[in-house]
């Protein structure tokens, strides 16, 4: 009996060492770690100004916003630089997760679209509603979510369920030329769309590195790579010159070390 103990004690330390081996792994190494990314889009220069809206063409615009000064919210600058509606989405594959069931929801009021821009994932509804007592048409100018309806009552509500994936997906009103909304559709849920002070916040991103890009409707796309640490936030600031235009703001180089996350600004221009 004494030799069996004797044979059997090193075993079970063997297996009790695997057991804590297994159990002290880092948290960055088991599956289901995330983090979150937080930042800034910003505008280095001055606003332009922005289009002015005349509502002329519609006498049922023009009383339902009389005495308003309204223009295009193309360029929105907060005092200190922050720049909104500019969507901000990761790159990239993601495994699977719920699409929500609930809506995003859009409505047309004053004969304005209200937002201007709106993030939604494939899969997911989105909902236009005419909230004013004029005709409007909702047209969007996709191939891959094409639609293009009428909504002459006010109240009525159309649904699209979005079909693939388009950064971004713009959307108009064929009766009032002005009427402008975006929509960014992606197949995962880590975009987000700056406020006004040009703040964003990406929740529950798997940890790793990942490109992150932003896009604005005035000043294009920019992209940066950022790493993600389980449990930590990683910061990420944009920065336009405002020289950019659609489709040419390109790619940055810097790597800023420390912290939580190191960013790594891609290309220079």
């Amino acid at each position: 009996m004494r030799h069996r103990v004797a044979t059997l004690a090193p075993a079970c330390a063997l297996l009790a060492l695997i057991a804590g081996g297994l159990s002290a792994a880092p948290a960055g190494a088991q599956g289901g770690a995330t983090g979150t990314i937080t930042g800034r889009v910003r505008l280095q220069g001055p606003a332009p100004a922005n289009p002015l809206i005349r509502m002329g063409a519609d006498p049922r615009c023009s009383r339902a916003t009389r005495g308003q000064r309204l223009t295009q919210e193309v360029v929105l600058r907060s005092a200190d630089g922050g720049l909104a509606n500019a969507f901000v989405h990761l790159q990239g594959t993601f495994p699977s997760t719920p699409v929500p069931a609930e809506p995003v929801t859009i409505d047309q009021r004053n004969c304005i679209f209200v937002p201007r821009v709106v993030g939604a994932r494939v899969g997911q509804t989105v909902q236009i509603t005419n909230s004013d007592a004029t005709a409007h048409n909702v047209h969007s100018v996709s191939k891959a979510n094409a639609f293009n309806t009428s909504q002459p009552k006010q109240g009525m509500v159309f649904k699209f369920q979005l079909q693939a994936d388009e950064v971004l997906m713009r959307i108009r009103c064929d009766i009032h030329s002005w009427m402008i909304t975006y929509v960014g559709v992606t197949r995962h849920p880590y975009f987000a769309v700056s406020g006004a002070d040009g703040a964003f916040t990406i929740a529950r991103v798997p940890a790793g590195r990942h490109t992150i890009q932003v896009w604005h409707e005035q000043y294009g796309t920019l992209s940066r790579t950022v790493d993600v640490k389980a449990g930590a936030t990683a910061t990420v600031e944009f920065s336009y010159t405002g020289k950019e235009k659609p489709g040419t703001a390109g790619l940055q180089e810097l790597v800023i070390p420390g912290g939580p996350a190191a960013v790594h600004l891609l290309a220079a221009r």
